[in-house]
């Protein structure tokens, strides 16, 4: 299974709207810039996450996204089905032989699993181990 850029960016434009949750609506040419990222394609990816009821618009001088649900309610396997559609690394899995049928299963409901519970405000929340704000100096 192969994730497009239309799934991958969409996942950004939530963690940023995400990390800026409570603070206003945020401008799709801010992420743009932040990522280095295509404003027009983004626009592209925000009707579909818009119209599925994950982002709000707001217009105006001072307009912008933003999440139109609480963040932990958002996974990112609710977005990677908008923008891409069902979860299965296989088609036409029912024409399988049984053992074959049986792998492409387990590892469809381990994606599924793995996007099903992971919330856009674990995503934003993310940190790697072991890293910090500050140097530190060992003399």
């Amino acid at each position: 299974m192969k994730i497009s850029t239309k799934g991958r960016y969409g996942l950004t434009i939530m963690i940023e709207l995400a990390k800026r949750h409570g603070e206003g609506p945020t401008s799709l040419k801010a992420i743009a810039k932040t990522h280095n990222l295509s404003e027009h394609y983004l626009e592209q990816l925000i009707a579909p996450l818009r119209n599925a009821g994950y982002v709000k618009s707001i217009r105006g001088a001072y307009g912008g996204y933003i999440v139109a649900k609480e963040p932990n309610e958002i996974t990112a396997g609710d977005i990677i089905r908008v923008l891409e559609g069902p979860i299965s690394p296989v088609e036409g899995i029912e024409n399988e032989a049984p053992p074959q049928r049986e792998l492409w299963m387990r590892i469809r409901d381990a994606v599924r699993d793995v996007l099903d519970h992971t919330t856009i405000e674990d995503l934003a929340n993310y940190t790697s181990e072991g890293e910090s704000d500050a140097y530190m100096f060992y003399i």
